[in-house]
């Protein structure tokens, strides 16, 4: 089992300056090495028998992979000095983060679609760096040793679990100052989340919306914050003052940290109200059920903003891990007509996006749309195709039902 603690650091400022300038110094070395990766690349993108029509044929040249641009950290050392200040295994990590980024390039994602092309670090938009072992023994009385830095106070708000050792640690520099993140392992625990099968007793079904966050299967509802849009004024004033700032200038520093952290805010309320939801879901049952939405294109809609405000790919990915280290699943379904279909007869039942009522011409059946999507996505997580059900019908509203599986 793989967990992450994260806490804050209270570095003096000689650890400061020290965290300052290595991620300055990384910054460099991954352009070097992404832009010695993209040089290679050009060059050498076609096979050693064709001529290539966009360039001379260049020299032949050892490909500047993962391993090699590992080795070649001896020589960087020794045209500048300043990067043996730097702990050797942070250095090499840097490495494999170039390694990683170029690899995705080439790599596609599950529609077959290839991913963007990397970017060089501009100027302080490289943010942290990470240690790939650690001694288990690295935090005691509030500090944490870090190797070249020294020890580091830090607030540690919950202690850290029995049984699980230390695999890395990773320093980030954020708005209001310096985090570590721990990332535990404990082999021990296993993984229970495969033995849980679906039924109508321990699935629910939740279907994410911009009217509620979301909607379960059972009818309950929980309203959606919407922090970004509560905190736009705020951000508005903040955004002005930065304007009126010559950039570069000290002044300038600070709005643009004043405006940091405005974002950060709203971004921690908005990652607070996902985990509470998250663990009040699980308390209800095993298995939770919801749309294996495509979130990336929902966003470059017009509800793109709303969208983003509610965070759903944040809410999902936290349910999962959650769910994994509670032993439960979860289980994304085709979202495929969800709202479209009836959950009493099965029957299409074609409705625009602003009509909010499910009224079933076919069984007579009246609900909130929601409610509907809710309960089909249930049922496509359990495997029943339709739900019978019983209860009065209404004009207008939702209704209370009480449900059962047709065999």
């Amino acid at each position: 089992m793989r967990t992450a603690y994260q806490y804050k650091l209270r570095p003096n400022k000689d650890q400061i300056a020290t965290m300052e300038l290595w991620l300055e110094l990384l910054r460099r070395q991954y352009n070097y090495r992404l832009g010695e990766r993209f040089s290679w690349w050009s060059e050498n993108r076609c096979p050693v028998n064709a001529c290539p029509l966009i360039m001379p044929i260049p020299q032949l040249r050892d490909n500047p992979d993962y391993y090699y641009q590992k080795k070649d950290l001896v020589n960087t050392k020794d045209k500048f000095p300043e990067y043996k200040l730097i702990h050797s295994q942070v250095l090499q990590d840097g490495i494999k983060r170039v390694k990683l980024a170029f690899d995705r390039w080439f790599k596609a994602d599950k529609n077959g679609k290839k991913l963007g092309k990397p970017r060089f670090k501009g100027k302080g938009r490289y943010h942290s760096f990470t240690y790939p072992q650690i001694k288990q023994d690295c935090i005691f009385n509030q500090r944490i040793n870090l190797p070249k830095i020294g020890n580091v106070k830090l607030i540690q708000h919950r202690p850290l679990p029995d049984g699980f050792q230390i695999k890395t640690v990773t320093i980030s520099r954020k708005a209001d100052g310096y985090y570590v993140t721990l990332s535990l392992e404990d082999k021990s625990v296993p993984s229970l989340n495969s033995q849980v099968k679906p039924t109508s007793e321990n699935t629910l079904g939740i279907d994410l919306g911009l009217k509620y966050f979301l909607v379960t299967s059972e009818g309950e509802s929980v309203p959606i914050p919407q922090y970004y849009r509560k905190s736009q004024q705020r951000l508005k004033t903040l955004q002005k003052r930065l304007s009126r700032k010559k950039k570069g200038s000290k002044r300038w520093l600070k709005a643009v940290k004043a405006v940091g952290k405005q974002h950060k805010k709203v971004a921690d309320k908005r990652k607070d109200f996902h985990f509470k939801t998250a663990n009040e879901l699980l308390l209800k049952a095993d298995i939770i059920a919801h749309e294996n939405l495509n979130i990336k294109g929902l966003t470059k809609t017009q509800l793109s903003k709303s969208i983003n405000d509610a965070g759903w790919g944040q809410f999902l990915t936290i349910l999962t891990v959650k769910a994994e280290n509670a032993g439960q699943k979860t289980i994304g379904v085709n979202p495929r007509n969800t709202s479209q279909n009836c959950s009493n007869c099965g029957e299409k039942v074609p409705k625009e996006l602003s009509q909010r009522i499910h009224s079933c011409p076919h069984c007579g059946i009246v609900i909130d749309r929601d409610l509907n999507a809710a309960i089909n996505i249930k049922n496509r997580a359990v495997g029943h195709s339709v739900l019978k059900v019983r209860g009065v019908r209404r004009n207008g509203g939702t209704v209370k039902r009480e449900a059962h599986a047709i065999p």
